[in-house]
Order: structure tokens, then sequence, then C-alpha cells
């Protein structure tokens, strides 16, 4: 292993600092997880463009694995934290909680699930749906691999963005339709498979998420907090589902900006491959240590299975101004995005013209 695989350790750090943050100035937890994005893109910016070298796939494959398997024990940690510090503070402290909270399980939390389910171990695939259970949003499970890779970069795909659509039209669209692509391609395995709803992951996934935002664990809150059970019971509520919102809304923002404008062709109904042309890419060092190599979307797309620390560079492809967190915070103004990432389509289709 060498030095600089020990960056992605970097990716354990911020649920730490977040439960720090939660037990000791929860009051602080809106501006503090700002205060953490707006740095994370400002070092994007300063350091240096270009990730290490990926390693060799044989190359201390359990380690980077086990980064995975342990943020998700950080993760039901984080999620137990943010409901006790929910339940003792105000109510507008309490959205401040689910917001730092809601960072972290859509950031990195939703990031990780999607690398757990490419894998091909059965535990860490369920870690993945185990994940995605804790934001509400298991249909991802089904959706992102069977349909959003056969479809990216195409106008079949709710999750990737059309040429001059704004973010804020995308999100109704893919927040729907990835919704309903995702029912309806588990309905269509378990005809094939000749299975049932009971056995269905995606059913089971959706009735724990209800059960975990009702779940009557605030009783132990109440004694600790010295307020009303009801109070506690509400707080813990608001709080669970804010922070599954933040991280839903969190990971459709990337995808709002991983495809935008791109097109595969389509002509006489057959897909073209999906090619290093399909995706915008940034090698920033700093996001693609916290997201386990995202920001690589091309390689991850051509390669579906391949571990993420082995993810190449592909420069000669589309490029984002800037990493995933000011690439957010761009497309959170329409014009602004429009103006950076139109001229790049133009000089993208003049090149292959």
């Amino acid at each position: 292993m060498r030095i600089s695989d020990l960056r992605f350790l970097l990716a354990l750090i911020l649920p730490l600092l977040t439960v720090f943050s939660l037990l000791f100035a929860p009051q602080n937890a809106f501006v503090s997880t700002l205060i953490v994005w707006w740095g994370i893109a400002l070092l994007d910016m300063l350091l240096p463009k270009k990730s290490p070298d990926p390693v060799a796939s044989e190359q201390s494959a359990g380690y980077f694995q086990w980064i995975l398997r342990l943020y998700v024990v950080l993760q039901v940690g984080l999620l137990l934290v943010g409901a006790y510090a929910a339940a003792r503070s105000e109510w507008l402290v309490v959205l401040g909680v689910a917001f730092a909270v809601g960072y972290i399980t859509g950031a990195q939390g939703i990031t990780f699930a999607h690398e757990l389910g490419h894998s091909k171990s059965k535990i860490d695939r369920f870690c993945g749906w185990l994940l995605m259970t804790t934001v509400c949003y298991g249909h991802f499970m089904v959706e992102h691999y069977r349909g959003h890779h056969p479809r990216a970069a195409t106008f079949d795909d709710p999750a990737s963005a059309r040429y001059g659509e704004s973010l804020y039209a995308f999100l109704p669209r893919t927040l729907w339709g990835s919704l309903a692509s995702g029912w309806r391609l588990e309905a269509q395995r378990l005809v094939q498979m000749k299975s049932t709803w009971a056995r269905s992951p995606l059913v089971w996934s959706t009735a724990a998420s209800l059960g975990l935002a009702v779940l009557p664990f605030f009783m132990l809150f109440s004694s600790l907090a010295g307020i009303n059970t009801a109070q506690v019971a509400m707080k813990i509520v608001v709080f669970f589902l804010f922070q599954s919102v933040v991280a839903f809304l969190l990971l459709e923002m990337v995808n709002y900006i991983e495809h935008y404008g791109l097109q595969r062709n389509t002509d006489g109904g057959k897909r073209e491959a999906f090619g290093k042309m399909h995706a915008w890419n940034a090698d920033h060092v700093v996001t693609n240590s916290l997201l386990a190599n995202l920001q690589r979307h091309s390689d991850h797309h051509m390669h579906a299975w391949k571990p993420y620390a082995t993810l190449q560079d592909t420069p000669e492809g589309p490029r984002l101004p800037t990493g995933y967190a000011g690439s957010i915070i761009l497309a959170a103004i329409p014009p602004l995005w429009f103006a950076l990432m139109h001229p790049r389509l133009a000089k993208l289709q003049a090149a292959a013209a």
C-alpha cells in the first residue's frame, strides 16, 4: 500500500467531526456544515487537480473495502447521536442538526452505498441497502444499477440532466422518475424470477425506512432530555425525515452535474456504448479522497464493477469547471451554470464533428 492511499481515510473524518460537533455544539451544526462544504470547494480550487494514480486491482483490496464497511458503522452512530442532539434541542436547532447529518449521509453515505452496491459481495450489497434505508431512498439500489447504468446520458434516464434544463426543473423530474422506475424494474425482476413482493429487498427497505421514522426509541432520549415524550418523539421524527431529504437531494444534485447535456446516440433504438465522453469528470484530490473517486465518473460507467481505488481519470473527456462541492453551488445558480457549461458542450460537439 502506498502512502497516497491513506488519503481515503479522510472519508472517516467528516462523520467523526460531525459527531463531535453534535455532542458539544449542536446549535452550530448548520453553519459548521456550510463551512465544511464551502471549505471543500475552496480546497478543490487551490490544491492540485490531479489525484494520485489508481492502484493495481490486486493491491490492498481489503483495505479499501474495509474503509467503506467501517463507514457504515460510523453512519449508524452518527444517526443515533443526531437523534440524541435533536431530542435535546430547540426546533430551529433540530433542523440544523438534520442538515448537518443529511450532508454526511447524502454526500458520503449514498456515495459509499453506491460503491458497496457495485460489489460482488452479498455482505457489501446488504450494507449498501442499509445505508440507503437510513435515508428513505431504497429504490436507488434498484434504479441505479438496472436503470441508470444502462440508460445514462439518454433521454430515457430520469437521472441524466438535459441541455438547458435547470437544476430546479431537473429535481422533480428525477425524484419522481427514479422512484417510479425503481419500483417498475423491481416488479419486472420479480416476474422474471417468479418471486413475490414479500421477498423483495425494496419492500423490506421501504418498510424499514417507515419503521425508523416512528421507532419508539425516543423514550430513552426523553428521559435524558427531561422533556415530554411526545415532543421528543416529534423532534426525532422530523430529524430523521429531514436528514433523509437533505441526503437524497444531494444525491440528485450530483446526478444533475454528472451527465448534464451529454447524450449517447440512440438512432434506430439501439444505445451507443457508454464512453468517456458521456460523463463529466473532475480529478480534484480532496473530493476524490472523500467520495471514493466518484469524480472519475466516465471510467466508473465504462467499468461498473471496478473498485473505486482502481478507477482512472479521463483527462481527454468532459471536464467540470471545479469539483463536485463547487459544481453543486454553481448549478444552484442556473445562469452561471449555463454560462460555464454550454461553451464546454459546444467545444465537445465541435471536436466530435
